[in-house]
């Protein structure tokens, strides 16, 4: 990324998007989200299965085996059709990518890419006997690894389709909090799985965020929830920031960021409200101020807005695709509020 673009605050969106057209979906967001704003690689769930979360960051995995059976992905002795459709979906949006990318007058510096993180994975896979990989500790330890080795392919492949630009990840984990509290389900529905600790979590997302590094990646966030961030946890497993929706952070919650940011980390603020898709967007300068009001409570200078990436609060999939680019744009508008700011 420029060094120029870190004196301005920038936007991006969660990553997935409506319809089932990734040309389209990649000339939408790469034509609102040019520098300094992050495009990003869209997923796109609609287009069944293989496009889901799951299937597509599983298809990343090394020496692990998935396929779809009736509960949803498992592990399983050798990859089946389903993972295979899923690394071919992968395949021809990188693909697409490539050639929308190259074939720009100006490409953007940067692309993001999102993935599941070790823990929501492993919570979403099932082992042969039914029960989630969440509730063992070596499948647990099996999925991080694993993950972890099939990360730098992926990174290389994406460098390889657009050249020059560093390329962002974003971890999600939503179900992060459920994990910490013990509240998951087990298959039978009639109890709970255990709590994992939080320094099992911690070593699981350093043990991903290290092998991102390792393989160029110029900017890592881990983005949670907003009930329960374990913001201590992400910020501790060595990302360079936090994404975060902001509508119910606590005093506390706000305050680790704060800290966070003066220690020159990123906030991802998930200051735009995308939870109803039939709901009119707010005001550009109220979103700015959800963002403003609280950083100015906690002392922080104006300047430091320059770290800030906008977002919305959810993915866009359950969007149009126009008003989805809608979205898009009342997101840059935002982070012109900000820069404004900046500049005084």
């Amino acid at each position: 990324m420029s060094s120029a673009n870190d004196l301005r605050a920038s936007a991006t969106a969660l990553g997935p998007w409506p319809g089932g057209d990734p040309a389209e979906a990649n000339r939408i967001i790469r034509g609102e989200l040019g520098d300094p704003h992050l495009p990003f690689l869209p997923e796109l769930p609609d287009r069944g299965v293989g496009a889901d979360a799951v299937g597509r960051t599983g298809s990343l995995l090394v020496d692990l085996a998935i396929d779809v059976q009736p509960h949803g992905w498992r592990l399983v002795d050798r990859p089946g059709k389903d993972a295979q459709r899923a690394r071919s979906a992968l395949s021809t949006d990188i693909n697409i990518l490539a050639d929308i990318a190259g074939a720009e007058d100006v490409s953007a510096t940067a692309l993001k890419v999102q993935m599941l993180g070790p823990m929501s994975l492993a919570s979403s896979l099932y082992l042969h006997n039914g029960e989630r990989a969440l509730l063992d500790y070596g499948a647990r330890r099996d999925v991080a690894e694993s993950l972890a080795a099939g990360v730098g392919d992926y990174v290389r492949r994406l460098s390889a389709a657009v050249p020059g630009a560093g390329i962002v990840v974003q971890v999600d984990e939503p179900d992060i909090a459920a994990i910490m509290a013990g509240t998951i389900p087990t298959a039978s529905g009639y109890r709970t799985l255990r709590s994992i600790p939080g320094e099992e979590v911690t070593d699981a997302w350093r043990l991903v965020i290290d092998a991102l590094k390792a393989a160029g990646v110029v900017e890592t966030v881990v983005s949670v929830p907003e009930i329960e961030a374990p913001i201590d946890r992400v910020l501790a497993a060595g990302a360079d920031g936090v994404a975060v929706p902001l509508r119910a952070l606590t005093t506390r919650q706000w305050e680790q960021l704060a800290a966070a940011v003066e220690d020159g980390k990123r906030l991802w603020a998930g200051a735009l409200p995308t939870g109803d898709p039939q709901a009119t967007l707010p005001r550009t300068a109220d979103v700015v101020e959800c963002i403003w009001k609280p950083w100015r409570q906690l002392g922080l200078p104006a300047s430091q807005l320059a770290g800030v990436r906008v977002t919305p609060s959810t993915g866009l999939e359950h969007f149009t695709p126009s008003s989805a680019k809608a979205v898009l744009a009342k997101l840059t508008n935002v982070a012109d509020g900000l820069d404004q700011l900046i500049q005084g």
